[in-house]
C-alpha cells in the first residue's frame, strides 16, 4: 500500500532553518557495498523525493493498540527505498526534506540522522510538524485524514545540491506533474557548473558561468489517487512525454479507466485489467518511450514499454572520399545502367556496400513478482520451521504467517529503490527487482525497518542484509541482472 497526499494543498509560512547533514561512517564492503566504494558521495545525489514528511498514528482494530509518532509520508518511505540499497558511503547519495514543527520528535530525529542520507532538516517553530491518522478495518482497508496542516514540497524547495539529482520521484496529479518536471529543467539549466560537474570541479579554477552539462533527469511520476479519474486522462496522457515511469498501482490505473481493476468473479487484482489498461495507454502514445510500471500487491508488479527500431550502419568513415561516379553524371538517360547506379548510391567511400542494419526493440510487457504475499505457508505437509508447531488441545498444525505486517507505505519504498537503479543505469526490469526487494523490508513491521550491522560489520536490515535478499530474489526470478 502506498502513503498518498492530497492534490491540493496549501503552503505554509514561516522563518525555515536548514539543520547540518550528518553522515555515517563507510563499513566493510558487501557486494552492493562494494559497488558503493566506487560511486562515494561526493560524486553527487542520485535520488530525490518531492513527497511530503508525515508523523504517522495508527489505528488498528481494537485488539491491536494505538501506535502513535511512527516515521511516515510518501518522501519517508522512498527515501528508505533508495536507502536500503545504498550502504555507506552511498547513504548519502540520497536526499530528500523533512520539514520539523515545534512538535517534532528527538527520538524520530534521532533515526532520520542515523541513516546518514543527504536529508534537508527545516525547522519552523512557528507552526506543528504534518501529521496524519491511519485507521484499519476488519479487512485491512486503510482510511487516512491529516490532524495538522500539511506542507507540500517544490521545485523551489530544492538545494542546488538536490537540483543535480540523477532521479527525482513526484507523487502529485497530472497538471502539478507537469509543472514540476517544467520547473525543475528550468532550475537545473541555471545551475552553476561547480554544483553539476561536482565539488572537485569548484578547486580547479573553472569558469563557473559555464554549461553545467548535466544528463536527463529521470522522472518518476507517481499518481495521487483521488485525482486517477476519467477526466483526467487526457491530462495523464499529455504529461507521460515529459517523465519516464509512470508508476500508480493497480486501482489507481483503473481509476483512470473508469474501472475498479477487480475481477469480478474472485474479487482479487485483474492482472488482465492491468495489461489491458497499460495497452491503451502506451497505444496512445505509440512514439514515446516511457515506461508504466504497476505496483499490484501480492500480484508483484507489471511493467510496460512500447517498443521501437534504431537504425544503425555497419560501416562508417570518417574520411571523406570521392563520390561514387554515378552520383555525377546528372538526370538519368536512356542508356543509363541501373545496376551500377544503385550499386553507386549503396557504396560508401571505401568502394565497400553499405548497408542498414535495423536494430528491433520488442518493448517490455513482463510480471515481476512481489517478495512477500500476507498468506500462510501453502506447503501443509512440509517439515515445521522453528516458529512453527502443533496445538496441544486441537492437534491442529501451526503453520508461519507470512512476514508481511503492515502494507503502509510499500508502494512508496518500491519506488524509491525503482528510481536509485535506473539512476545507477540499471535497465527498468532490474530496477523493478530493486523495488520488490526495497518494499519486502517496509512492510515487515509498523514503520520503519531497523538498521543494523552483523557480526561482519556489514549492514543490515531487520538482521537482513540487503544484497543476499536481492541474490534470493534473482535466483527465485530465474533471471540475470
Amino acid at each position: 500500500m502506498t502513503t498518498t497526499e492530497d492534490p491540493i494543498l496549501e503552503e505554509e509560512k514561516g522563518s525555515i532553518a536548514v539543520a547540518s547533514e550528518e553522515k555515517m561512517a563507510p563499513e566493510p564492503a558487501t557486494e552492493i557495498e562494494a559497488e558503493a566504494e566506487t560511486e562515494t558521495d561526493q560524486q553527487g545525489i542520485d535520488f530525490v523525493t518531492l513527497g511530503m514528511f508525515i508523523i504517522d498514528d495508527i489505528e488498528f482494530q481494537p485488539s491491536t493498540p494505538l501506535v502513535k509518532d511512527i516515521l511516515g509520508g510518501a518522501g519517508t518511505y522512498s527515501a528508505l527505498g533508495a536507502r536500503l540499497f545504498s550502504p555507506p558511503p552511498q547513504a548519502g547519495s540520497v536526499g530528500w526534506i523533512v520539514d520539523k514543527g515545534s512538535d517534532f520528535p528527538p527520538a524520530l530525529e534521532a533515526l532520520i540522522s542515523s541513516w546518514g542520507t543527504s536529508v534537508l532538516l527545516r525547522e519552523d517553530p512557528e507552526r506543528l510538524t504534518t501529521r496524519g491518522w491511519n485507521g484499519y478495518n476488519g479487512q485491512q482497508n486503510r482510511a487516512f485524514r491529516y490532524t495538522t496542516p500539511k506542507k507540500r514540497l517544490t521545485a523551489e524547495d530544492l538545494t542546488p545540491e538536490l537540483l543535480a539529482s540523477r532521479t527525482f520521484h513526484l507523487i502529485c496529479s497530472p497538471a502539478r506533474c507537469r509543472e514540476l518536471v517544467l520547473d525543475i529543467k528550468d532550475k537545473r539549466a541555471d545551475l552553476p557548473a561547480s554544483i553539476a560537474n561536482g565539488p572537485e570541479k569548484a578547486l580547479d579554477g573553472s569558469d563557473d558561468t559555464a554549461a553545467n552539462h548535466l544528463p536527463k533527469p529521470i522522472f518518476i511520476w507517481e499518481p495521487v489517487p483521488d485525482l486517477c479519474t476519467p477526466d483526467e486522462l487526457l491530462n495523464c496522457t499529455n504529461v507521460l512525454p515529459l517523465i519516464d515511469v509512470m508508476s500508480p498501482n493497480h486501482s489507481e490505473l483503473a481509476g483512470f479507466m473508469g474501472d475498479d481493476g477487480l475481477d469480478p468473479e474472485t474479487g482479487e487484482i485483474s492482472t488482465r485489467a492491468v495489461e489491458r489498461a497499460c495497452e491503451q495507454l502506451l497505444g496512445s502514445m505509440p512514439l514515446q518511450s516511457f515506461s508504466i510500471v504497476v505496483r499490484a500487491g501480492e500480484k508483484g508488479c507489471y511493467i510496460a514499454r512500447n517498443g521501437g527500431r534504431k537504425r544503425t550502419h555497419k560501416h562508417k568513415s570518417k574520411r571523406k572520399g570521392k563520390k561514387p561516379s554515378a552520383l555525377l553524371h546528372g538526370g538519368l538517360q536512356p542508356d543509363t545502367d541501373m545496376e551500377a547506379l544503385f550499386a553507386g548510391l549503396l557504396q560508401d567511400p571505401e568502394g565497400s556496400i553499405a548497408r542498414e542494419e535495423i536494430e528491433v526493440d520488442p518493448g517490455i510487457e513482463r510480471w515481476i513478482p512481489a517478495f512477500h504475499t500476507d498468506t500462510y505457508e501453502e506447503d501443509d505437509n512440509g517439515p515445521l520451521e522453528e516458529d512453527e508447531g502443533v496445538d496441544k488441545e486441537t492437534g491442529e498444525v501451526i503453520r508461519r504467517k507470512g512476514k508481511v505486517v503492515d502494507p503502509t507505505g510499500g508502494g512508496n519504498t518500491f519506488l524509491g529503490g525503482l528510481a536509485v537503479a535506473l539512476a545507477r543505469g540499471k535497465g527498468v526490469e532490474e530496477a523493478a527487482a530493486w523495488g520488490s526487494v526495497a518494499a519486502s523490508f517496509a512492510i515487515e513491521q509498523i514503520g520503519m525497518p531497523i538498521l543494523g550491522h552483523d557480526h561482519e560489520g556489514h549492514e543490515t536490515w531487520n538482521g537482513v542484509r540487503v544484497d543476499e535478499r536481492f541474490e534470493e530474489f534473482k535466483t527465485r526470478l530465474a533471471f540475470s541482472c
